[in-house]
């Protein structure tokens, strides 16, 4: 996999880390529909990509900590295993508000990349199955695709089981 930047990516704060940390990646760009239901099904939809290699970000509060979990938009969080996941007890799903304030980001393209403030990170088990994942870029409409090791390595990740199908 070749690094690949285009100009209009240059500015997200995901690919400035990227490229920052000499990563290989490939960004994937594509227009995004307001209406859509789902941003991880309607990335993985303009990409054409299977949803299994698509993974969405999501803020979740664990015991009073922020903590992003990283799972495939074919799938669902399980809250119980990501509180598991970091030695917590309970976990919830952060207010939207906070967590676009924390990491920098808007909901639909919240990065586990180059956040405001570096939340501790849980990348789901599933990603190890596949060369390669996307993860939003740092705006709606904008991926980046890269592999799972570079991932864990450059968010300090947990990887752990986290999702359900």
């Amino acid at each position: 996999m070749a690094k690949k930047q285009k100009q209009q990516t240059a500015g997200t704060p995901a690919i400035v880390a990227l490229t920052a940390a000499g990563a290989e990646f490939t960004t994937h760009a594509y227009e995004h529909d307001p209406a859509h239901p789902s941003y991880g099904e309607e990335a993985a939809e303009a990409m054409g990509v299977s949803p299994d290699r698509v993974f969405k970000t999501l803020v979740a509060d664990v015991d009073g900590v922020l903590t992003v979990a990283v799972v495939p938009v074919s799938g669902s969080l399980d809250l119980k295993a990501l509180a598991g996941a970091v030695g917590g007890k309970r976990a919830a799903m952060a207010d939207p508000a906070l967590a676009e304030r924390t990491t920098g980001y808007v909901r639909g393209g919240i990065s586990p990349l180059g956040q405001r403030k570096r939340l501790r990170t849980v990348l789901d088990a599933s990603a190890s199955a596949h060369p390669t994942i996307c993860v939003s870029a740092g705006r709606r409409g904008l991926e980046v695709e890269l592999s799972p090791a570079t991932l864990t390595t450059l968010t300090g990740a947990t990887v752990a089981p986290v999702a359900r199908p």
